[in-house]
């Protein structure tokens, strides 16, 4: 199994990840460490700064062994708000509540816009104590809700309704959440990588005991 420090301490991200890497041994980003900084204009590039980030305090700061860094940088992506709020999701309505941010955005949406609207997700594995990234991502393609729906999931979930669906990720069962969202694909191309490396090293006798 994998111990992973998981460069985010938001909690629905590190159960989320709990349930979709069963191999990972999750270990969420300390108290004490500093806020981890997030300033690219692309998800892919705020996945590799916070993972290199988080890696560097914990070779300098880590109280203990652990075999990588996990980082991923999501967010909700509306057409009708030129791909809005994107890479800036999570500071998306600074200082209020997740509810009144999500009423905010759904206010933003002119009477007759479209509503089509997108999750996406990159995932940044840094080894440690280094190595070169493994880089996933996921994507997930459909509309806004006219209300907030649901008490499940976290973030814009409630608002969210993915195609092929009526009901919003905040009202879907959990495992089918999964099997459709943003955060799952990514996920599930991120396991495929690693058991080919990890097939490939029983193959050739430099088996990782390790890997999930």
């Amino acid at each position: 199994m994998l111990k992973v420090l998981l460069a985010s301490r938001n909690a629905g991200k590190l159960q989320e990840f709990a349930e979709l890497l069963p191999g990972f041994d999750l270990h969420p980003w300390p108290r004490e460490a500093p806020e981890i900084p997030e300033e690219g204009c692309f998800f892919q590039d705020n996945a590799l700064q916070k993972a290199g980030f988080a890696r560097a305090w914990w070779r300098a700061h880590g109280t203990g062994p652990l075999d990588a860094v996990l980082a991923d940088d999501s967010g909700l992506c509306v057409d009708a708000l030129w791909g809005g709020p994107g890479v800036l999701s999570a500071r998306f309505g600074k200082g209020l509540g997740q509810l009144e941010k999500n009423l905010r955005l759904l206010d933003m949406l002119p009477p007759e816009a479209s509503r089509t609207a997108r999750f996406v997700c990159v995932l940044a594995l840094l080894p440690l104590p280094e190595g070169r990234a493994l880089i996933t991502s996921g994507q997930v393609e459909g509309r806004l809700a006219g209300e907030n729906r649901g008490a499940g999931g976290f973030g814009f979930d409630p608002i969210f309704i993915p195609e092929g669906h009526t009901q919003t990720f905040g009202e879907l069962a959990p495992g089918m959440k999964h099997a459709l969202s943003h955060r799952g694909r990514a996920c599930e191309r991120l396991r495929a990588i690693l058991q080919v490396e990890f097939d490939a090293d029983r193959r050739s006798g430099r088996l990782r005991d390790n890997l999930p």
